[in-house]
């Protein structure tokens, strides 16, 4: 009896240790099939730590940066949508002329020189933890800033087969919004300026406005003669303007990295069906200083049926998502009125 009981408990040790052993090998099977946990997106996400993106690849902060430069007026019209002040920025003179949105830029905004060459020393003495630029810019001067702050730069004009830029306008914008962590701000004023579009095409298409063409120009004088831009379709003012329902009449071939030709008069005679809409200054109105009693330019159809509309001087059609929204109300009154 002591025997069968002695061989009883060995056979049920064996088993258990062939359980034991069965289990260790499933589960290091199963661990051997799953993903490695430990890759740099979630380390970084697990420190807290934010990781954005600009023309030269990813950078990661510790923590939001609260002292932030910026040497081009969209990226600092980008940070007031989002309800945030830099505390440096350049050309503030020149922004506050031609930039139209609501958030203003407050007071003790320091001025940090010119956009085409930004005072380093200004920029340093403010101890940024960022700087944001134009890459088209400040390419040369990159090193230098670097060594004041971690600098982004951005590019605001897409190469061919890069996108427009409108959507690099909204993927910059929601950059800007992952760095100061204001990522569901954005998105609601992303979704508000499309919401807006639709307003304002309704409002439009109820005015009894049927003629959808337009031909977008900004134009000035040179030594007396006028330069006259006239706007493609990878433009951000035109991809506006079809955002509310109207259509680019002016063609061209070739790709302009600005997204506008400088041409001549002569150059609209393939579009005199549309609305023709123009940027001037008062005191530099070539359509109805130079060209006046040009028969290129009297000849044209929306001249002579009036489908022409002068946008004010200021009109900015560079900037970020309040700027669209702005530009696409001036558009939307320019027709109302004139109908």
């Amino acid at each position: 009896m002591k025997k069968g009981l002695l061989l009883l408990m060995l056979g049920l040790l064996v088993s258990i240790f062939i359980v034991a052993c069965g289990t260790d090998n499933s589960e290091t099977e199963e661990e051997q099939n799953q993903e490695e946990p430990n890759t740099e997106d979630e380390a970084a996400a697990e420190s807290g730590a934010i990781t954005v993106s600009d023309v030269h690849g990813e950078h990661t902060f510790d923590e939001v940066p609260k002292r932030i430069v910026v040497l081009e007026w969209v990226y600092a019209e980008d940070l007031l949508a989002l309800g945030v002040q830099p505390v440096g920025m350049a050309d503030i003179e020149g922004y506050q002329s031609w930039v139209n949105i609501e958030p203003e830029l407050d007071e003790e905004v320091e001025d940090v020189g010119t956009r085409q060459e930004p005072n380093l020393e200004a920029i340093h003495a403010l101890d940024p933890d960022v700087i944001i630029t134009a890459n088209y810019r400040h390419e040369a001067i990159m090193d230098s800033l670097e060594d004041i702050a971690p600098t982004l730069a951005y590019n605001p004009y897409p190469d061919e087969g890069e996108g427009t830029q409108y959507e690099e306008m909204e993927a910059t914008f929601k950059e800007m919004a992952k760095l100061v962590q204001k990522e569901e701000q954005a998105d609601e004023i992303l979704t508000e300026l499309d919401q807006s579009y639709q307003d304002i095409e309704a409002e439009i298409a109820e005015a009894g406005i049927e003629n959808t063409d337009f031909v977008l120009s900004q134009a000035y004088s040179s030594d007396n003669s006028p330069v006259i831009r006239l706007f493609k379709d990878n433009a951000m003012a035109t991809e506006i303007m079809t955002k509310i329902g109207l259509e680019n009449a002016y063609q061209s071939e070739g790709f302009q990295l600005y997204g506008f030709d400088e041409t001549s008069v002569e150059s609209l005679q393939t579009a005199q069906d549309a609305h023709f809409f123009y940027i001037v200054q008062e005191d530099d109105n070539v359509f109805t200083n130079q060209l006046a009693g040009n028969p290129a330019w009297e000849e044209l159809a929306f001249v002579k049926e009036d489908r022409t509309y002068q946008l004010p001087g200021d009109t900015w059609t560079f900037g970020g998502p309040l700027s669209a929204e702005v530009f696409a109300n001036q558009i939307k009154e320019a027709l109302k009125q004139e109908k």
